[in-house]
């Protein structure tokens, strides 16, 4: 729902951000001045032991400038605690003293009868409770026990009995004037065109409510007593208030355990999760009975930015892990990962603490494997014989493609490195490790290593594309074209296609920020690697055509225009193939350095704002003028051009 903007000024206006923040994290007493309206903390974000996070009252705003998040007073709500947008309001208003706002009719009766739904899925979980205390539930009770399962941890998960009855809960709720569509509403009954009169949906069953961040019960899991059920797990349907892959079994209660013990531990069921609650430990998830989902994760996050995936040690679970590790991989950040606890095979948590105790859980978690470890480990043990030069390339290409899925250039940089790293001990052996490491630095973790002692650097000296030439007044005057450089690097791969045969990884890595440009190269790439012909690779007709085909006929000629009055020749068909190399090689060079330095110049920026000392600003006036510099770089080379037949020393 939407808020009055003004309603939200009523809440910043009536608490200040410090009152938001300090009722979840200490602020360390020395560097808070609590007279400015100033205050510093460990960011509760990410584990640290130095305060780098903080908050003013004057802005209404909080940052951390270690982790780098930042936000006002809904916003850490919405991040710290996983709620929405619209519970943050609502909670803030009431700490503020402030009434909700009127919604229109529409909105009011909708929100009512959401309302009215919590009512009556407490309802049935009320009388699930009381009906696991009945004759009929002694099976259950019996059952819970025998899992080491007390009355107290019961009574906290709200753990009840579902009776071997078409109607015992549909009669319940409606002796309490819950109406027939409020029950359908609320997955509780099954209903249909096909069915004449509607019947409970679980029966004979232990349940299981499920909470949503509120702890309002929204859902319900129900496990089978009779080894004859089609399910032995089954959950509630969807419904308006429950989605399954967005909501985390225990998120409610776990939250607050995860942000004091700084870790949060995903299993794979409700029992695991109650099993390691009973023994201690608090601060465990589970989804609902399927694969993590992406707003899953983004909720684990929020809880810590290390969580520990426990999987089976069973071939169910080594699959569960592996998906887990393609879910989890293109959406790393610098800090935010996760860990591995595989478990026996054969094993999961709630058996092991039944056979072990809690301490053999603990002695899992001590051993727990980094991503990184799993992407080696599941490539390498993927059965693949490694015999001869020709797999070992093959193994090289698979893990390289694998890591550049990750979409944070420097979390991508430090993967391509660890993977290099690896690829020598194993294929190279320890006193081949620089070789192999300059070789990573010539494929995938070249976008990061050109100009570098160990990396490739034509001995000649620079060549590519000037950011200067881009500041014409007649690029200007085609301000709708892309930058310049990431027109020769693409443009340039299509005139020469040969270029993919020695730049495949580092053409796959450009991060190109023009939106048009960017769909032209990803469909470059598609075809490139789709190519299956008699030659090395592609001509350029066949790459046009394909080009024309998929409607990038226009841009492509608007680019090679730029490319052409911009005297970028080396990207251009009459280049020959030698100054190709050296053009494209260069202007990658440039375009990485140049990347690197603009993120080099928000790092100062930000270090600048926290203090504003002269070293701090010397450092950006330096940045600054390596900025300036790069963008006059021309290329002015000894025989640059010669094969071009162009023997001037530049261009």
């Amino acid at each position: 729902m939407r808020f009055p903007p003004s309603f939200l000024d009523d809440i910043r206006d009536r608490l200040r951000i410090s009152e938001v923040v300090g009722a979840r994290v200490q602020f360390d007493r020395k560097k808070t001045n609590a007279a400015k309206g100033d205050y510093w903390a460990c960011c509760p974000f990410h584990g640290e032991k130095s305060p780098s996070f903080h908050c003013e009252d004057r802005k209404g705003r909080y940052h951390c400038f270690g982790c780098g998040v930042s936000g006002d007073h809904f916003r850490f709500l919405t991040e710290l605690d996983g709620l929405a947008f619209p519970e943050a309001v609502e909670r803030l208003a009431d700490q503020a003293g402030l009434p909700m706002p009127i919604m229109n009719k529409h909105e009011q009766q909708r929100e009512e009868k959401r309302a009215s739904l919590f009512d009556v899925l407490e309802l049935a979980c009320g009388y699930f409770c009381d009906q696991l205390q009945t004759s009929p539930g002694a099976r259950a009770r019996a059952y819970l026990r025998d899992r080491g399962l007390s009355a107290e941890v019961q009574q906290f998960f709200k753990i009840g009995f579902a009776p071997d009855s078409r109607n015992s809960l549909k009669e319940f709720l409606a002796s309490k004037g819950v109406e027939k569509s409020q029950m359908e509403a609320c997955g509780l009954v099954i209903f249909g065109d096909n069915i004449a009169v509607s019947y409970d949906r679980f029966r004979d069953r232990i349940m299981f409510p499920i909470p949503d961040s509120r702890g309002r019960v929204i859902a319900f899991g129900g496990r089978a007593m009779s080894s004859d059920a089609m399910a032995k797990y089954l959950n509630s349907p969807e419904t308006d208030m429950f989605h399954k892959s967005n909501v985390l079994f225990n998120f409610a209660n776990a939250r607050k355990a995860a942000y004091e013990r700084k870790q949060v531990i995903v299993v794979e069921g409700y029992m695991d999760v109650i099993a390691l609650h009973s023994v201690g430990f608090t601060n465990a998830v589970a989804p609902l009975g399927t694969a993590l989902t992406e707003r899953q994760m983004e909720l684990l996050w929020r809880m810590h930015l290390e969580p520990v995936l426990c999987f089976d040690g069973d071939g169910a679970g080594q699959k569960a892990a592996h998906r887990a590790v393609d879910l989890v991989l293109p959406n790393l950040q610098p800090g935010r990962t996760v860990r591995f606890a595989m478990m026996p095979e054969g094993v999961d948590p709630d058996d092991l603490i039944q056979k072990n105790g809690p301490e053999a859980f603990e002695e899992i978690l001590k051993s727990t494997l980094p991503l990184a470890e799993m992407v080696w480990n599941r490539e390498f043990h993927s059965g693949m014989v490694l015999d001869s030069p020709e797999r070992k390339a093959e193994f090289e290409q698979r893990i390289k493609a694998v890591v550049a899925g990750i979409r944070d250039e420097n979390v991508r940089r430090h993967y391509a490195q660890n993977i290099a790293e690896r690829l020598a001990i194993n294929f190279g052996g320890s006193k081949n490790k620089k070789t192999w490491n300059r070789s990573a630095n010539r494929s995938s973790n070249n976008k990061y290593g050109w100009g570098k002692a160990n990396g490739i650097q034509s001995n000649s000296g620079p060549i590519g594309a000037s950011p200067s030439l881009t500041n014409s007044s007649l690029v200007r005057k085609r301000s709708m074209l892309p930058p310049l450089r990431e027109s020769a690097l693409v443009i340039g791969v299509a005139m020469h296609p040969a270029l993919s045969v020695m730049f495949f990884d580092e053409i796959v890595s450009l991060d190109i920020e023009h939106s048009d440009l960017g769909r032209l190269h990803a469909s470059i790439i598609d075809a490139l690697a789709a190519y299956d012909g008699e030659n090395d690779c592609m001509n350029r007709d066949e790459l046009y055509q394909i080009i024309v085909n998929g409607g990038f006929g226009d841009l492509f000629a608007r680019c090679e225009r730029q490319i052409r009055d911009s005297r970028i020749w080396q990207a251009l068909p009459e280049a020959a193939f030698e100054d190709a190399i050296d053009g494209w090689k260069q202007t990658y060079a440039l375009y990485l350095k140049n990347r690197t330095l603009h993120s080099e110049l928000k790092t100062a920026e930000r270090a600048l704002a926290q203090d504003d000392s002269e070293e701090n600003l010397e450092r950006l006036l330096q940045i600054r003028g390596e900025i300036e510099l790069d963008d006059g770089t021309e290329a002015l080379i000894e025989g640059f051009g010669v094969s071009s037949g162009r023997p001037s020393k530049g261009f």
